[in-house]
C-alpha cells in the first residue's frame, strides 16, 4: 500500500508507442475526397528521420489545412465529421509517408497579416510523451516572404518547413526529429 501524498514516477516501460499503425490504421487515408477537382490538389510526401538519419518506420503525422473547399464548410459531410482539409499518414518501414489533399490557401485571420499557404503538421513518434506541431510551407511562393509565422523563424533554419517541389503538384518534406538539420517545431 502506497502512503498518502506519494507521486507516482512513470518508468521507461511507460513511454508512447510505437503503437499508432495498430491502433489507428482504420483512420489513415492517404487520399482526400477532392470531388473532382485534381488540379486543386497537393501532394506532399517525404521521411520521418531520427538524429542519425534513421528512418522512424512508427511515427504517425496529421496535416490540417484551410482550402478553398474548406473556406465556407468546416466540418465535411462525406466524411463524417473529418474536416476537409484534415489527412493523416503512418509512416512505412522506411519512414515514409505520403498524403494527397486540397491545396492550401492564403489565411487570412481578422486584423491581421496573410499567412502564406501551409499546413500545420502533428507529429507523433516513439518516445514522444507529447506531439511535436510543425507547419510545412511550399517553395515558390511568393507570400512565404511575408508570412509572419514563417518570419519568426531564424533565416537558416527556415528551410527546414518547405518543401521542396519535386513535380507540378507534388513536394518533397522530410521531418527530422533531431541533431543539425532538425525540422523547427512550435511550442504550445
Amino acid at each position: 500500500m502506497m502512503a498518502a501524498g506519494t507521486k507516482l514516477i512513470p518508468a521507461s516501460s511507460q513511454t508512447v508507442g510505437p503503437y499508432f499503425r495498430i491502433g489507428l490504421e482504420y483512420m489513415i487515408d492517404r487520399v482526400q475526397d477532392v470531388h473532382g477537382k485534381r488540379e486543386a490538389t497537393v501532394e506532399v510526401r517525404g521521411r520521418v528521420l531520427d538524429r542519425d538519419g534513421s528512418p522512424v518506420p512508427d511515427a504517425m503525422l496529421e496535416f490540417w489545412s484551410l482550402s478553398n473547399d474548406a473556406q465556407n464548410a468546416a466540418i465535411s459531410s462525406r466524411n463524417a465529421g473529418v474536416p476537409e482539409g484534415f489527412r493523416r499518414a503512418a509512416t512505412g518501414l522506411d519512414g515514409d509517408y505520403s498524403i494527397v489533399m486540397n491545396r492550401p490557401v492564403v489565411v487570412r485571420p481578422e486584423d491581421q497579416t496573410d499567412q502564406a499557404p501551409h499546413m500545420l503538421v502533428l507529429v507523433f513518434a516513439r518516445g514522444l510523451l507529447r506531439h511535436l506541431i510543425s507547419r510545412v510551407y511550399f517553395e515558390g511562393e511568393k507570400s512565404n516572404e511575408t508570412d509572419p509565422v514563417l518570419l519568426t523563424v531564424p533565416a537558416e533554419r527556415r528551410h527546414t518547413l518547405i518543401a521542396k517541389m519535386d513535380g507540378k503538384d507534388s513536394y518533397h518534406w522530410d521531418v527530422i526529429l533531431q541533431g543539425a538539420d532538425e525540422t523547427v517545431f512550435f511550442a504550445w
